[in-house]
């Protein structure tokens, strides 16, 4: 049977670093009659007259907390949001029979990526995006000295309605809060445990599979080949420092993970050679998921060890990590239901499909 013509595949495939978290793999589910969407149009303009987030609006907008290079020519700009999640008011726990809370307290920013309007991650130089990367690092590093309550800071990017953009203007945000999210809890507890077990950093053992496994799987019945896993077949972009992956068992069905090669638990030790290669990495693997899927709209996040006692252990068996979540589907009710999420495009050929993208060196 050719490559063209394998049957659909249906797979449960459990993520080995948190082994609770399944995903059903069902490719037959993309050939289901369903009404064609364009893509969401682009705000490609440079500037726009009314955007709090263009240069020469900074009035529109809380003071300015950080510029770079400056606040006259800024380039990146970071400003409090102004309607934040969290505030900067504790007050203490509430516990009432078996419900408890504890007042949001935290901090809340946005980071103005680019002083262009329209511009996607793609389309910025990687000097760009490497500043854009220390800016991060910095403003991360300078809210953890700030209060000994915070526990973790979460840099993510909604880009497009579907993944939770309400403002068009290209921005990232910041959130420093008093409790490790629970995806992030998992990780490093699983982590950690791998490590007791196996004196090895789980994150570390997954690359070093995508770039030197290989392995041929016959059904024990037959004799017929069931899985052919090549060297490389799950590495979407590679760079000196860095790699980009398409997880085994994708959640989204264009989602890549950016890793460092090197193990490394905090994103606050990132060094300005590796922010150059970091940015070379992420622009070029976002010109291919924007070459394949057209117009996408994601989510990223960075996940990095947080300040808290609880983890000082996990340094060894945690690796820091950014994650691209491409949103081009709507969790359905079974995927709400049973925790289980669906994925229509099997992790192999949407890698191969992101590879054979032709980009400029």
């Amino acid at each position: 049977m050719s490559e063209k013509e394998q049957a659909p595949l249906r797979e449960i495939r459990i993520n080995p670093i948190v082994p609770s978290e399944s995903v059903l793999v069902a490719t037959a589910r993309a050939m289901r009659p369903r009404k064609d969407e364009e893509p969401a149009p682009r705000d490609t303009r440079r500037h726009v007259e009314r955007c709090p987030f263009c240069q020469g609006n900074e009035a529109m907008t809380p003071p300015t907390i950080m510029a770079v290079p400056g606040e006259e020519n800024w380039q990146i700009r970071m400003v409090e949001n102004l309607y934040p999640v969290l505030g900067e008011t504790a007050g203490g726990a509430l516990t009432f029979g078996l419900q408890q809370a504890i007042d949001g307290y935290g901090r809340h920013e946005v980071i103005i990526d680019n002083a262009v309007h329209g511009i996607a991650i793609h389309e910025m130089d990687e000097a760009h995006l490497a500043l854009l990367f220390g800016v991060y690092r910095d403003r991360m590093a300078q809210l953890y000295a700030s209060d000994s309550r915070i526990r973790y800071v979460l840099v993510f990017k909604n880009f497009g309605p579907a993944a939770g953009a309400s403002i068009a203007h290209t921005h990232s945000q910041i959130i420093a809060m008093p409790v490790v999210p629970e995806n992030l809890h998992n990780e490093l507890l699983n982590s950690r445990v791998h490590y007791q077990k196996y004196n090895q950093c789980i994150f570390c053992s997954l690359i070093d599979e995508a770039l030197t496994f290989e392995a041929t799987i016959y059904d024990r019945v037959s004799g017929e080949i069931r899985r052919k896993i090549n060297v490389g077949q799950y590495v979407v972009e590679r760079g000196e420092h860095f790699i980009a992956i398409k997880p085994f068992a994708s959640r989204y069905e264009w989602e890549v993970h950016i890793l460092p090669l090197q193990h490394d638990s905090d994103f606050l030790n990132i060094s300005d050679a590796q922010r150059a290669d970091l940015a070379r990495v992420m622009r070029r693997t976002m010109a291919r998921l924007d070459a394949v899927v057209g117009g996408v709209q994601y989510n990223y996040f960075l996940h990095s060890l947080p300040r808290s006692e609880a983890y000082a252990d996990c340094q060894s068996g945690f690796h820091w990590h950014l994650e691209i979540c491409p949103r081009t589907s709507i969790p359905t009710g079974f995927e709400l239901g049973s925790g289980l999420f669906v994925n229509t495009i099997s992790p192999e050929d949407a890698a191969q499909q992101l590879r054979e993208v032709s980009l400029e060196s």
